[in-house]
Order: C-alpha cells, then sequence, then structure tokens
C-alpha cells in the first residue's frame, strides 16, 4: 500500500510504502461502528441524578380517603403516577456506561479504520512537524500553506512547542500515535502521519 509524502505546501512530492496489515486491509463498517460507540460510551460519566419517591420530598399523608371520591386511590403524592413524584427508575451517579472491546478487535478495527483513510486519499505522511517556538500563529501559518483546514496530526513526538502551539487551533488536533483515538480518525477530513509515527502505529496495530 502507497499513501502520499506531502511537502511543506501541502502538495504530493512521493509516495511512501505503508504496511498492509494495518493500512491495507477490507473496510469491516460493523467492527468500526462498534468500536467508535463504545469508545464514546467509556468516556461518558455518570453526572445525571434523579430521584426516587424515597428521596422526593412529599407529604406521607393520604391526599384523599379511599372510596368513595371516584378517583383512583392513593397512597401518598411522591408516587410515579403523580406529577412532581419521584422516578419508578431514576438515573443514578454511579451508572456505568462503560463496553468492553477486546484488544484484538479494537486492532482490528482503528487498522480498518486507516485503510479506509489510506483508500480514500484521506491520510498522507509527513517528514517531520516541528514549530521553533509556541505560537499558535506560526503553526497556523504552516497549516494554511498546506490548505489543511480540518486536520489530526499523529506525531511521534509531542513536545511543549508543538502541544502549546497546537491546542487552541480549531478543527486541529496533534496526539501521539498511543493517543490516537477511533472518534478523531473518522472525525477529521485529513489525517498526517510523521514517518517515525508510522512505525509506531505499526507496532500498535499490526
Amino acid at each position: 500500500m502507497q499513501v502520499e509524502l506531502l511537502n511543506e505546501q501541502g502538495l504530493a512530492a512521493s509516495k511512501v510504502d505503508v504496511p498492509d496489515t494495518v493500512f491495507g486491509r477490507e473496510y469491516n463498517e460493523s467492527l468500526v461502528h462498534q468500536v467508535v460507540v463504545a469508545y464514546q460510551a467509556n468516556a461518558r460519566q455518570g453526572t445525571r441524578a434523579q430521584k426516587d419517591r424515597e428521596q422526593v420530598k412529599h407529604s406521607t399523608k393520604k391526599p384523599f380517603k379511599q372510596k368513595g371520591t371516584g378517583r383512583a386511590r392513593a397512597g401518598m403524592t411522591s408516587s410515579p403516577l403523580w406529577r412532581g413524584g419521584g422516578r419508578i427508575f431514576p438515573n443514578m451517579p454511579d451508572e456505568n456506561f462503560t463496553q468492553k472491546i477486546n484488544k484484538k478487535m479494537y486492532r482490528a478495527g482503528m487498522a480498518s479504520i486507516f485503510s479506509q483513510l489510506a483508500r480514500e486519499g484521506r491520510l498522507a505522511v509527513v517528514d517531520s512537524l516541528k514549530v521553533d517556538s509556541p505560537k499558535t500563529k506560526v503553526l497556523a501559518d504552516k497549516f494554511k500553506a498546506m490548505n489543511l483546514k480540518s486536520v489530526l496530526v499523529i506525531a511521534d513526538e509531542v513536545d511543549e512547542n508543538l502541544y502549546l502551539a497546537s491546542r487552541n487551533l480549531v478543527n486541529i488536533l496533534v496526539v501521539e500515535p498511543r493517543y490516537a483515538d477511533p472518534l478523531s480518525l473518522v472525525h477529521y477530513k485529513k489525517v498526517l502521519v510523521t514517518k517515525a509515527a508510522m512505525d509506531q502505529l505499526k507496532e500498535m496495530f499490526a
């Protein structure tokens, strides 16, 4: 499998060989969907909280007599059937949303995403990506010269200058290979991988 090698102007200077074990697999849509959904579910936090009928502040007095009113019998106003009553199955803060994905499935799903990106021309290789100072404008001008507006950069090493220069840029994310996630790969329109990071991806997902 070959992908484009971009120069500093964003033009394809040549093509480089990439391992077929990571970038030449068939696209498995169901597996990719499962991996992306599991990643999003595992990022959720159980911050929602609702009250059941025990926790709602209501009087325990019987609202009206049992018989003779023509209404449905009721014992207290905290009943879930009443407006303002407790919930039957309330959301609790300790709710667990995690989904388990086997390591083999995760690696196969990531390789399937990388392969599809390569086939669609959304994956490219660069020699390296470094900035001399932690200035956002410097990195923004670099991507502007390459005509890249929505890009995920997988660099072999993200130093302090590169991290500080990229953190405030909209639609641009710079990460190391170990932090590359399936959601970002699907979200960004272009994925740039440095040559040194390519070897790390091969070790991780081959």
